[in-house]
């Protein structure tokens, strides 16, 4: 391996990482959350994995001192992506099924290509353009189904997860310039833990009802675990490392097999309906993907951007 390519297998494992691992997370987060309050589930999630990570790092024997800017940033950052960014879509798979909210989200390239077009300046490629008019398209043909717009409150789960994605996007664009601990683990885990804080003090403001570990099912004490050790501490590190590696509009592809996971997943253990629509909707929205990154062929072996 070239001086010039030192971390091809690290990306390559991280691309693994947010492809699937997150795929399965809608799965999760909608088995726990039929039990336990959105906002708890999450906040004790990410809190939870942002000790360990500190745990972990001082194991290691890395420092986890960071300057009060890098603080404050990495604490935007944690609202953005965790708080109102995870929080809201948990939050939401109250009210829809977990393939569907994958579905919704694999928009999310869109989205960050139209905000990098009103915040950056960044000129929409024609081939890009085709690809927003099939993501609109694909968006439309995902949420005027009768039979799932007729469940109770599911307009509101599609509202909610919408503005989570803009939340989401915006994240994306602001850690690919803030000044953040240089190390990605650490920088995670403070992610991690001011975000589950946050959600701590939401979830006492809309009067939650905590529970104790030990009083979930079991059921519900495997699915988080397996939330906070790979679904948060090896997902979102892989994330924050692929950020600073590819711009963001690539590390979103990640929605080419999210949703496709969640949709397998939710069919197979929790029994939700794939219809037709929901099949012909994911294939117009994930080719409208293709086409807004079909300008540039992944950079996985590009420098690290300063």
């Amino acid at each position: 391996m070239s001086k010039k390519e030192p971390y091809v297998g690290l990306v390559v494992l991280a691309f693994f990482s947010i492809y699937v691992i997150w795929g399965s997370t809608y799965l999760l987060n909608k088995v726990a959350v039929n039990e336990l309050p959105a906002f708890m589930l999450a906040g004790m999630r990410f809190a939870t994995a942002g000790l360990l990570i500190f745990l972990i790092a001082k194991l290691l024997g890395k420092s986890i001192a960071i300057t009060k800017r890098q603080l404050l940033n990495t604490t935007i950052a944690g609202f953005l992506f965790l708080s109102f960014g995870n929080g809201v879509v948990v939050w939401a798979l109250k009210y829809v099924d977990s393939g569907f909210a994958a579905l919704e989200i694999s928009a999310q390239p869109l989205v960050i290509l139209l905000m990098m077009w009103l915040l950056q300046g960044k000129r929409i490629q024609p081939m890009s353009m085709i690809g927003v008019i099939l993501g609109f398209v694909g968006i439309y043909l995902l949420v005027s189904q009768k039979a799932i717009v007729q469940k109770e409150n599911s307009l509101l789960g599609i509202f909610l997860i919408f503005l989570a994605m803009l939340a989401w996007g915006y994240g994306s664009l602001f850690v690919a310039r803030a000044d953040l601990p240089k190390n990605f683990f650490v920088n995670t885990g403070y992610q991690m833990f001011m975000g589950g804080i946050m959600l701590g003090v939401m979830s006492l403001a809309f009067g939650e009802h905590w529970s104790a570990p030990w009083q979930w099912s079991t059921e519900v004490q495997l699915v988080m675990v397996l939330l906070v050790i790979f679904g948060s501490i090896v997902a979102f590190t892989s994330f924050n490392f692929l950020l600073k590696y590819v711009s963001p509009e690539k590390v979103a592809t990640s929605t080419y097999v999210n949703p496709i996971v969640a949709l397998v997943l939710g069919w197979y253990f929790l029994n939700e309906q794939i219809t037709l629509q929901s099949v012909i909707a994911a294939v117009v929205l994930l080719t409208g993907v293709y086409f807004i990154n079909a300008k540039k062929k992944f950079q996985l072996f590009s420098r690290f951007r300063r």
